[in-house]
């Protein structure tokens, strides 16, 4: 369980035969061999520590719910450690199973942070509502808006320059893993 709290930006080694290599720093200090880390908002095991990074393993079903199997060398990604019991959670219950991708259709300015709208599949949109919470890229946002295709989020200068939503632009694609609580209030009433 993660709390969407980005700690930290790391940089792809190698990607090849499915394993992940990622240079990385803060998040070494805790990780040990089978421990879980969120990349992009993804929940991966640790197959291999050294100095200066570690080695996860992408499954087929990592690969085709999320971004991952198409990373390439010298690519940025979030790093964030898996909470800890009487922690605190600065954002919100983030499993690390990824529901699946949305596209990048607009990034404006707006005042002093940023509007991103992504377009999201009917399969999922219908879980995403106005101040609810949802995780892109493992970063936890709140919903400023949806409608039947698209939803937006406001993202402050800070988690911007902190994230690889630096780098994003209309037309990528991103991670996103809704609020594990809609899907299970769906399950109970269906």
């Amino acid at each position: 369980m993660f709390s969407g709290i980005v700690e930290e930006v790391g940089k792809v080694t190698r990607l090849s035969n499915n394993d992940l290599a990622v240079q990385a720093d803060i998040v070494l200090g805790e990780l040990e061999l089978g421990s879980s880390v969120a990349v992009n908002g993804v929940c991966l095991t640790i197959t291999s520590l050294y100095e200066g990074g570690f080695e996860t393993h992408l499954s087929p079903e990592t690969n085709s719910r999320t971004t991952l199997g198409s990373l390439r060398s010298g690519e940025e990604v979030n790093l964030e450690r898996p909470l800890t019991y009487g922690g605190r959670i600065g954002g919100h219950l983030v499993e690390g199973h990824v529901d699946g991708t949305a596209d990048v259709t607009a990034i404006v300015p707006n005042q002093d942070s940023f509007l991103y709208t992504f377009g999201l599949s009917n399969n999922l949109i219908r879980y995403i509502v106005e101040k609810g919470f949802v995780a892109v890229e493992g970063i936890s946002l709140t919903v400023v808006s949806c409608c039947p295709t698209l939803f937006s989020v406001s993202v402050i200068p800070y988690t911007r320059s902190h994230t690889v939503l630096r780098n994003r632009v209309p037309g990528d694609l991103v991670n996103i893993e809704i609020d594990i609580l809609a899907k299970y209030v769906e399950r109970l009433i269906v």
